[in-house]
């Protein structure tokens, strides 16, 4: 795949869980198993939008970037920033703090990791 389709793609992803966790945090959560159960969880939800948005922006406006060592230290970023959610999700899953549908967090980063990797490799 090359940069522009991955990290559109990329971008694309993290734009739409950034825009749910902040809009419809009540409906969302519940999916994993978390409640939302004051204005602080909510609150708390919303602030993890600003760097899922923050993720999805570098990744949207980076588009064009060439192949290259620039390219290869993005790609390397956005594999630690991936291979973070594999761990912290899965730590959620394990502690059942994440259920039902909340054991799609690990895989979602998992192929993202995996992805990101390979991107980063190609450059």
């Amino acid at each position: 795949m090359n940069n522009k389709t991955f990290l559109t793609v990329h971008g694309a992803v993290y734009t739409v869980f950034a825009l749910a966790l902040f809009f419809v945090p009540t409906l969302m959560w519940p999916m994993y198993g978390v409640e939302i159960n004051d204005r602080y969880a909510y609150f708390l939800s919303q602030h993890t939008s600003i760097f899922l948005g923050g993720i999805a922006a570098i990744s949207l406006l980076l588009r064009e970037i060439e192949t290259g060592k620039l390219a290869r230290n993005l790609f390397l970023a956005l594999t630690i920033s991936n291979g973070l959610g594999v761990i912290i999700t899965l730590y959620a899953g394990l502690t059942d703090i994440f259920v039902g549908f909340g054991w799609s967090d690990p895989a979602f980063f998992t192929l993202l990791s995996i992805m990101s990797f390979m991107q980063m490799r190609k450059q």
